[in-house]
């Protein structure tokens, strides 16, 4: 499945600052409500939370609560709902593939390996507040990512077809492979392995939030200063390079960092679907395919999304116990699950908005 024919070769400003700028205010909602968002929705804490932001003075039930839970909560769904989005859209540009997302090439599948062997193992180090299974996680990803282009390296252009095949097939592989490990785990394990491959958004830490910012944010820049020439490579390989793009490195540059920055999700928030597929189709369906719009207009819809799923993964249990009168406030659905029941949805809606 291909996408749509390329962009048009002029872009209006105001339709540019108007489309980023209102996608810029959802994300200034999503982090000024925060503070009042949990398992419950708090006005007048969320009130109380930022008069003492304001005044200077810290401290306080509510102050805790908002600020030390909730908002960093939030912030770590806007860094991989972000990271997500713009890795989807990036990707289905460069194969041409409408269902082409940021675990294409496997990387998902080889984070879910290395964190399930961590599991397995029982590693219990954790090095500035990031858990090893985090680390052995981002090891896999990246790992995948390498023999990936192990056996996609050569002289020649690299195709997309065969970037595909090596990373389902590598994909395959490590899913058998995590097969075999939860086989081999105890029921602790398994549920821990269970509760892994869900997906969390459970803050990490301030060093852990800390430490991806300086890898997340030169990716992000990468991969939206790339949409000029992303535009021409919709035209085709060989027009695109008539026009002077470098094909090959922009192949290589825009996999190795959008491959690079979803291990990074991976790691710290495990393998969460539906993001990186249904929200630049979202996008594009609002703004347009033009990339240098679509990429970063894209990732803030994509942080907005992942932040109001995070928000129904907490309030619904809460809900559902105050329906049937039974005591469910302590349970949070996992995020991979709302993503899933959102996304299905929205998707299917799309493809039969295309197919009209």
């Amino acid at each position: 499945m291909t996408t749509l024919a390329g962009p048009a070769a002029t872009l209006s400003p105001v339709r540019y600052i108007a489309s980023l700028g209102l996608c810029a205010l959802m994300i200034g909602v999503v982090l000024f409500l925060s503070p009042g968002i949990g398992s419950k929705i708090e006005i007048a804490s969320l009130g109380n939370a930022w008069r003492a932001f304001a005044s200077g003075a810290g401290g306080g039930d509510d102050y805790a609560i908002a600020f030390r839970i909730r908002l960093p909560r939030t912030i770590l769904a806007l860094q991989a709902g972000i990271t997500l989005s713009l890795c989807g859209a990036v990707f289905q540009t460069l194969f041409r593939n409408a269902l082409a997302t940021p675990y294409t090439l496997g990387i998902s599948s080889g984070g879910a390996l290395g964190a399930l062997i961590a599991i397995r193992a029982g590693f219990e180090v954790a090095f500035f507040g990031i858990s090893s299974v985090s680390f052995c996680a981002f090891g896999g990803a990246l790992a995948v990512v390498g023999v990936v282009f192990l056996f996609t390296r050569g002289t020649r252009r690299l195709t997309t077809n065969e970037l595909l095949l090596a990373g389902v097939t590598v994909g395959m592989f490590c899913s058998s492979m995590m097969m075999l490990v939860t086989y081999l785990s105890n029921a602790r394990q398994t549920f821990e392995i269970i509760t892994w491959m869900m997906g969390s958004l459970d803050p990490i830490g301030n060093m852990g939030n800390s430490l991806s910012w300086p890898l997340l944010i030169p990716a992000w820049a990468v991969l939206i200063l790339s949409a000029r020439a992303l535009n021409q490579y919709t035209l085709g390989e060989d027009l695109a390079a008539t026009r002077g793009v470098n094909v090959v490195a922009l192949q290589g540059v825009c996999i190795l960092f959008a491959s690079l920055a979803t291990a990074i999700v991976v790691a710290f928030c495990g393998p969460i679907g539906f993001v990186g597929l249904v929200v630049p189709h979202l996008t594009a369906l609002i703004v347009g395919r033009d990339c240098r719009v679509l990429l970063p207009a894209g990732a803030m819809l994509g942080g907005v999304f992942l932040a109001v799923c995070d928000w129904l993964s907490q309030l619904t249990m809460p809900l559902a116990g105050w329906l049937t009168g039974r005591e469910l406030g302590g349970i949070v659905l996992p995020i991979g699950v709302v993503t899933a029941v959102l996304g299905v949805p929205i998707f299917l809606v799309l493809l039969h908005r295309r197919k009209a």
